[in-house]
């Protein structure tokens, strides 16, 4: 058994890896979330009464309250998963961007490198510094629109030793954090390893995002906005596998290596909309089909075309492969939606953060 510390373990993905951690394993886990916008406490009820789960509200840009919470905590591994995700933010308002994913990181490293050093042999053979990054630090791939008809069953998939081309402040600033995690690692020695993810879609994830966005206007009778063409294509990945992926990471894989994750399921932005419209369509009828709601608005700026991830070595060498098809994650994500309407209403409606704001002072250093 290990003590895991996760940062951003109120997100999307760090809460599904702290409930997998939890319900399916006997590690415990210290959450370390500040709880912007998108941390959600909700999320992690089920397990939160835990013996094995302890929650300590820091901003991973404040070196005072990590260095208090590693020693307080004394974790064996650290899944650092805490990030300012949203392209759109990152366009409209980088400096955030910059601060937590670039500072945050350099901060976290930091912290983690003088509690590593100060560990005695036998549990300093054993530290791991896991870092979870994303596939839109590579760029864009060839899409098949772009290429001859020979080469459209060819085309590139991303794999560990693809080069770094970021498009966007949000990829940019996660490329920056992967470079300081492997720079501690040669230069300090500290044990890192990075994964590198697809897009995740699942339960909890915040409304911004294309799936859960459209399903919740669709519901709501709304315009289901689509970017330019809507013939970007994104590689899927239910975020339950996702989870299972980075704690077979974190736990077995090897010290100094990346991994890229993906669901293995290629599609475009349009065709992702329809299947979920065609799904309400069975599930939640009404008089109009959903598709009829589809309005396409201006793409924004530098959009990738094509995401795709070649992830034959986290099976090869670790064993995992993801359970989900594409098919079966998004009916039980559209379901998921529709039996957690209240989720949703406290989300959209700030019930939430007005029980924050009330109820949950955060501790000092």
């Amino acid at each position: 058994m290990k003590k895991i510390l996760v940062t951003g373990g109120a997100g999307f993905i760090g809460s599904a890896v702290i409930r997998h951690l939890i319900n399916d394993t006997e590690h415990s886990v210290i959450n370390v979330d500040k709880l912007t916008y998108a941390g959600n406490l909700s999320s992690l009820i089920s397990i939160s009464d835990d013996s094995r789960y302890a929650f300590e509200r820091v901003d991973i840009c404040d070196a005072g309250a990590l260095k208090r919470v590693f020693n307080a905590h004394q974790p064996d591994i650290v899944m650092h998963l805490a990030a300012e995700s949203h392209v759109d933010r990152s366009i409209d308002g980088p400096g955030e961007f910059i601060q937590t994913n670039i500072v945050g990181t350099y901060t976290l490293l930091e912290q983690a490198r003088a509690y590593y050093e100060q560990l005695p042999p036998n549990r300093r053979e054993h530290f791991r510094f896991h870092h979870i990054s994303t596939d839109e630090v590579y760029g864009d791939l060839p899409h098949p629109d772009d290429v001859s008809d020979a080469d459209k069953n060819n085309l590139p998939l991303f794999t560990e030793d693809t080069g770094y081309e970021p498009s966007s402040p949000y990829s940019a600033s996660k490329a920056a954090s992967d470079h300081l995690v492997r720079a501690w690692a040669r230069t300090y020695k500290l044990p890192t390893l990075v994964t590198n993810c697809s897009n995740n879609y699942g339960p909890y994830h915040f409304p911004e995002k294309l799936i859960p966005l459209v399903i919740l206007n669709a519901l709501a009778g709304k315009p289901l906005p689509v970017y330019g063409k809507g013939n970007q294509i994104r590689d899927w990945l239910y975020v339950e596998d996702h989870a299972r992926a980075l704690v077979v990471v974190a736990t077995q894989g090897k010290l100094g290596e990346t991994y890229n994750i993906g669901g293995h399921n290629e599609k475009q932005n349009l065709d992702v909309v329809k299947t979920i419209c065609h799904i309400l369509d069975e599930v939640r009828p009404k008089s109009t089909a959903y598709t009829d709601q589809i309005t396409y608005v201006a793409d924004r700026p530098g959009h990738d075309m094509r995401y795709a991830i070649d992830a034959s070595k986290i099976e090869r060498e670790l064993g995992w492969k993801p359970q989900e098809t594409f098919e079966s994650g998004i009916r039980k994500t559209v379901q998921w939606y529709l039996d957690h309407q209240d989720w949703v209403q406290q989300i959209q409606s700030g019930e939430y953060q007005q029980w924050l704001d009330k109820n949950y002072t955060e501790r000092q250093a």
